[in-house]
């Protein structure tokens, strides 16, 4: 299993929280590739809900993580 920012962004707008089952559903409805689906396979379900895709790919970039300066814009 391997995310990138790309495959991860397929899931940005999936209905949180949601289960893996939810999740690889909805992946395929919006058409996303492949191997998202094969990713959202591979986790190991132990039935819980899925808050955000950090509990996923806990690299995912957050708001955190990019370094700007608000008070400029």
């Amino acid at each position: 299993m391997y995310w990138t920012l790309e495959l991860a962004s397929y899931l940005a707008d999936a209905p949180w929280p949601a289960s893996k089952d939810e999740l690889i559903d909805y992946a395929i409805r919006t058409g996303a590739p492949l191997e998202v689906v094969e990713n959202l396979q591979d986790i190991e379900d132990e039935g819980d809900a899925y808050d955000s895709i950090v509990e996923i790919w806990p690299d995912y970039p957050e708001e955190d993580d990019y370094l700007w300066n608000e008070d400029e814009y």
